[in-house]
């Protein structure tokens, strides 16, 4: 009897040195009296480092070694009220803030400021809007940041407070040029969508010669991606020669050149004459729409092909012609090179597709989507009690690198529902059905790794794994698609895409279909690619002579 009024004496005070720690372990953010008007709805941050080279806020959210930060929503955070970040706040790379060894840090606070938005789909959520920065939650203009200072970080008890004291300052579009040109549009399709401004833009390379002929008309290589307005191509005339060891190093991992050696081609008098155009389409979710039409998203698609682009080709004097409108790009930017050549066979005239993001998903990276019942985990086999983390990218040399697992961890410390702006929430964003709430039903469960059937289901049957897309339309569309894809990617792709690339060969061999894949070997890695740009596009000037000569001009 008495052993057992010890053994729970000393359980109270375990649970009471664990509430002490709870709170112990804290940080209060605060916003400085006049910087914001109103409550605000949006998601705190602490960051924590040891460099004082750049601000903390500069060094956190990266999976690939970034520094320790968490994350807490806030809902209608009134003047003299805190964001309170604590032991039960989640945290990347590290769980929790007991787990942030002890020592001296330099830490800042940041607030991601939310929008309240009713798209069409008719429910009213909070989302991080752009501000024409390609949803960077860290620089994004507006945002609220306290200055940085220098603590003693003790887990078992410290409290910190940090006030938020300026707002991020507004971007600058780098300078137009006699060669380079950026244009942004408001898009009635999705505003209209959004219910409030949504803009479309590009950054546009035009040919030598364009302004001394004003009567000729151009071909357009479409260059999708990412968002950033630097030059098509990196295109950089006042740049440096690349030097023979640089020269050497580079073409170990791929063919693509500096800009400044494209620019020699370019502007050289022998080169194709057409424009470079790349898209820019960033979405409250990600910095680009992957450029369809989505549940979650609205019809970037749509808006892309109906007002866009004709305005591009009005403005530029661009051939408005399917031989004449070409598609490139890389990583994300060959998914989307891909799906609008494939679901818009007759607006396009030729892709140029590098190392995509997954185009069958049965292959979405290490997932598939159909079989697999876990993201986390492959599907166990009978009697197997060693159970694996599935990687979601790895080295060249094969060497695992980041788990599906810790991705799924950095997005959800970035932003809840969605709202982190990184890969796997962008893919439920541009992909998914609306969940109950309004935000993005995801594909998977981010705690358990349960894959949910009915979110697979939605990705298939709306179009977006293009392999199955092939397959299913091929009978009106493969005639169309003849002879206008192209393919590259590494062999060993640090995201495990070439498996999905292997598919859709297999999917245009068993159909009789013409495209052309090349894969490098051995060992390439993400960003190969077998000719440098200047030669893609000199292959893309072939192509477009012939595409003529059939389609008529």
């Amino acid at each position: 009897m008495g052993n057992r009024h010890t053994g729970f004496r000393l359980a109270l005070a375990g649970l009471a040195v664990a509430a002490q720690t709870a709170v112990a372990q804290q940080v209060e953010i605060t916003v400085a009296p006049g910087l914001h008007p109103g409550p605000i709805t949006g998601r705190a941050f602490v960051i924590f480092t040891r460099d004082d080279s750049r601000e903390p806020r500069l060094q956190a959210g990266s999976y690939a070694g970034g520094v320790p930060f968490f994350g807490v929503d806030v809902t209608g955070l009134s003047a003299g009220g805190a964001a309170v970040i604590d032991a039960a706040t989640p945290g990347f790379p590290v769980d929790r803030l007991r787990d942030i060894p002890a020592g001296h840090y330099y830490v800042q606070g940041l607030m991601v400021l939310y929008t309240e938005v009713t798209p069409a789909h008719g429910k009213t959520i909070w989302l991080p809007w752009d501000q024409w920065e390609g949803r960077q939650w860290n620089r994004t203009p507006g945002n609220l940041v306290s200055q940085v200072r220098q603590i003693r970080w003790d887990p078992a008890g410290s409290r910190v407070r940090l006030e938020l004291t300026r707002a991020l300052p507004p971007g600058q579009s780098p300078p137009d040029t006699k060669w380079v040109k950026r244009v942004k549009i408001q898009s009635e399709l999705l505003s209209k969508w959004w219910g409030r401004a949504v803009y479309l833009g590009a950054t546009v390379l035009l040919p030598r010669g364009w302004e001394e002929n004003p009567s000729t008309r151009y071909p357009a290589i479409y260059i999708q991606g990412h968002f950033g307005e630097g030059a098509p191509f990196g295109f950089n005339s006042e740049g440096q020669p690349e030097t023979a060891e640089a020269r050497k190093a580079r073409l170990v991992r791929t063919a693509r050149e500096p800009g400044y050696e494209f620019a020699q081609a370019w502007m050289g008098p022998g080169f194709p004459r057409m424009a470079a155009v790349t898209l820019q389409h960033p979405t409250p979710f990600y910095d680009d729409s992957y450029a369809v039409n989505s549940a979650n998203q609205g019809p970037y698609q749509d808006a892309i092909i109906e007002e866009l682009i004709p305005y591009l080709e009005e403005k530029f004097r661009l051939i408005p012609k399917s031989y004449a409108r070409l598609l490139t790009g890389g990583s994300t930017g060959g998914w989307i090179a891909l799906a609008l050549q494939i679901h818009r066979p007759t607006f396009f005239g030729g892709a140029w597709s590098l190392y995509p993001d997954a185009v069958d998903f049965s292959r979405n990276q290490m997932i598939d989507n159909y079989a697999d019942s876990n993201a986390f985990r492959p599907n166990a086999r009978p009697n197997q009690w060693l159970l694996h983390e599935r990687y979601l990218s790895r080295g060249e040399d094969g060497q695992p690198w980041t788990t599906v697992r810790q991705m799924a961890r950095l997005e959800e410390v970035l932003g809840s529902r969605g709202r982190g702006g990184q890969q796997l929430q962008a893919y439920d964003a541009a992909y998914g059905p609306v969940g109950d709430d309004g935000y993005p039903k995801p594909l998977f469960d981010r705690t358990t790794g349960t894959i949910d059937k009915s979110a697979v289901d939605y990705w298939r049957d709306n179009g977006y794994d293009l392999n199955r897309y092939l397959e299913k339309h091929w009978a009106t569309i493969g005639r169309d698609l003849n002879g206008k894809i192209t393919v590259w990617t590494g062999d060993m792709d640090n995201y495990y895409l070439n498996l999905a690339v292997y598919r859709m060969e297999e999917t245009f061999k068993r159909l009789g279909g013409r495209a052309r894949f090349e894969y490098g070997r051995p060992m390439k890695p993400h960003g190969w690619q077998p000719v440098s740009n200047a030669e893609m596009v000199r292959q893309m000037g072939r192509h477009i002579a012939r595409r003529a000569n059939i389609e008529g001009r």
